[in-house]
Formats: C-alpha cells, sequence, structure tokens
C-alpha cells in the first residue's frame, strides 16, 4: 500500500515539506483509540533471537534509525511503534539554528537516493532535552551531536562538551558528528589532531562520571585508506567505543538521474542506494584492519534485509536507516 498509493501521493509534495507532513499525519492518526497498540502489533517483532548487546546495551534487533530523521527528537514516540532497535536523533548543536537556506532537500528517484544541505537545522539542546524528559520507555535512543555553524573549528570541542553534558543524563549513547558536509569546515575535525583533542576531551569528562556513555565517531565514506587507518588509531588510543559507517557522500559518480539535474541541485551529501558498496567498504576495511576489534554501526543504502545482511557479514554489530525508509516504507525494519 505505501509504495502504491501513499509514496506517489507524499513525493508529489517537497520533500522536505512531505517528511514533516508524513510524521505529522502519523502522529494524528495515532491519537486514535487503539492506534499505537495496532501499528506496533503490525510492525514490532520481538525475538530474543534478535537481541544484541554491545558497548553495554541491549538492543531489542539490530535495525535502527539513523540521525537527520527526528533531529529534534519530537516524534519519538511515534517512531517507537515501528520496530526499530533504536532511534539517533539530532544532530543536536547547543543554539537552535535554522540550517541552510531551503530547498536543501532532494530526491532522485531513478536512484532511489537523496541529496540533503541541511546543515544541523535543529531546535538546540536545551529544547531537545525537554522533550527527551518524556522519551519512550524502553526505548533505546542515541544523541547525535556537533557545532554550530558559527562557531570555529578552533572552538569546536566547547559545543561538542555543551551537548555531552546536557543530553548525557537523558541518552543511552552519544555519537559525534564530524563528518557532515553540510557544515562549513566541518569534515577538517575529522584530521588526526584535531579528533584527537575532541574525543581525549569528551572521554575525560565521560570517563568522570559515575554511568559513562559508550562514545561513538561517525565518520565520511569518503576517507582514504590513509584516513581510515587514523581514525583507527584515533578509536584504540582514545578508547572510544565504536564506530558509526557511514555519513553521506559527496560523490556524484555512477548516477542514473541526468548530469544536469544533479548539478542543479548542488552540493549537499547524498544518500541512498548508491551509498551502498561504498559504505560496506569502509565497513570491511575497518573491521578487517582491526582484527574485529572495533564496533561498527553500518549505515548507507540499506533498502532491504540484502542490504542489511551485507553490512552485518562485512563486520558491522548493528545498522542504522534512513532513506531506505523514506523510499520502502514503515515495513523497513520488520522486513529486515
Amino acid at each position: 500500500m505505501y509504495k502504491l498509493v501513499l509514496r506517489p501521493i507524499f513525493f508529489l509534495l517537497d520533500a522536505e515539506k512531505a517528511h514533516y507532513f508524513t510524521l505529522n499525519l502519523f502522529s494524528f492518526l495515532l491519537k486514535f483509540p487503539f492506534a499505537k497498540r495496532i501499528c506496533m502489533s503490525v510492525f514490532l517483532v520481538e525475538n530474543e533471537m534478535l537481541v544484541t548487546n554491545l558497548f553495554g546495551i541491549k538492543f531489542p534487533n539490530k535495525v535502527g534509525l539513523a540521525a537527520g530523521f527526528d533531529k529534534n527528537a519530537k516524534y519519538l514516540h511515534e517512531l517507537a511503534c515501528l520496530g526499530f532497535g533504536h532511534i539517533e536523533i539530532g544532530t543536536v548543536t547547543p543554539l537552535p539554528q535554522e540550517g541552510n537556506d531551503k530547498p536543501r532537500l532532494f530526491r532522485l528517484l531513478k536512484d532511489k537516493a537523496i541529496i540533503n544541505r541541511m546543515g544541523f537545522n535543529n531546535d538546540g539542546m536545551e529544547a531537545i532535552v525537554k522533550r527527551l524528559k518524556n522519551r519512550p520507555k524502553g526505548l533505546i535512543v542515541g544523541g547525535n551531536i556537533g557545532k554550530n555553524k558559527v562557531t570555529p573549528n578552533e572552538e569546536a570541542t566547547s559545543d561538542y562538551i555543551k551537548c555531552f553534558n546536557a543530553l548525557f543524563d537523558y541518552v543511552d549513547y552519544f555519537t559525534v558528528n564530524v563528518s557532515s558536509p553540510n557544515t562549513p569546515g566541518l569534515r577538517a575535525l575529522q584530521d588526526k589532531e584535531p579528533l584527537m583533542g575532541l574525543l581525549n576531551e569528551l572521554q575525560k569528562i565521560n570517563n568522570a562520571k559515575s554511568n559513562r556513555k559508550p562514545i561513538l565517531l561517525k565518520i565520511a565514506p569518503d576517507l582514504t585508506e590513509s584516513q581510515l587507518d587514523d581514525i583507527l588509531e584515533i578509536v584504540i588510543n582514545t578508547k572510544i567505543d565504536g564506530v558509526i559507517a557511514t555519513n553521506t557522500t559527496i560523490d556524484r559518480n555512477n548516477l542514473s538521474t541526468a548530469e544536469t539535474e544533479v548539478t542543479t541541485i548542488g552540493a549537499g551529501g547524498l544518500s541512498g542506494k548508491p551509498l551502498s558498496k561504498k559504505s560496506t567498504s569502509v565497513i570491511s576495511y575497518l573491521n578487517k584492519k582491526s582484527n574485529g576489534s572495533i564496533s561498527i554501526i553500518g549505515v548507507g543504502g540499506i533498502m532491504n534485509a540484502i542490504d542489511a545482511k551485507e553490512k552485518l557479514q562485512s563486520g558491522a554489530a548493528l545498522v542504522q536507516v534512513y532513506t531506505g525508509f523514506i523510499y520502502e516504507g514503515p515495513a523497513l525494519a520488520k522486513n529486515i
């Protein structure tokens, strides 16, 4: 029903408007008596064989929803009905920010892909913390944190620390996002020296807590093998808990969409089916080079169970979906 009826209607709308229209419609429908219970009976799969213990957290299954879908933690109660093993919110910044100019979200239908240049649009950590205080019981929630656009890179650590401290009591793990292509200069923080400094500072605060939280690093799919080697060294030396591989790509090769259309869309991170092999190759490289000692969450181009299994067989312990959820519909987690 989703692909035949609902998706064609939603896809008539501007991509960003369709996103919020769909979520608000879903939220409204769940207010009807027994709607949540029915939804959970349809989409929720509970089985001890699916349970995964990672970072000291018991995940009910291996399929999570990636950051960016519910940036502001506004729809956790609704999304919890769709069977995800965890949901990652954000990217959260200390201060609210509008993000980049609209339009900033584009569909590439022939490629089952999306280009976005959202720019960390979010309500800021204080507003998001207020919502997290009412998060669904039992749902595993990750907090993806970043810096404000106006914060220079040499002061970026301060922004990450502010978000880390603000969200600490309300999320189950943290993701440090230094890999979005949509905040100017952000990916420079993936360089060895600044990244080592940032993660060591967060770990220092984390380890001083009585109940430290897992810290993961989200990396770009466009890193060279030498840069990936640096990432492995940093993960080992800082003793963070793992890596999320990968964020969106700036690569535009081998797309079915006309080059003129892609050029007209312009800058942004590409996600969806074309990212699948690139992200899987990063997972495989990290897993093999570390002899399986690094915990990895695999993201990028997961459109079905086959794609998810490919990520898991390449070394990922968990997977996350985003673009596949938009193209394939609300049963994606259940189907996987």
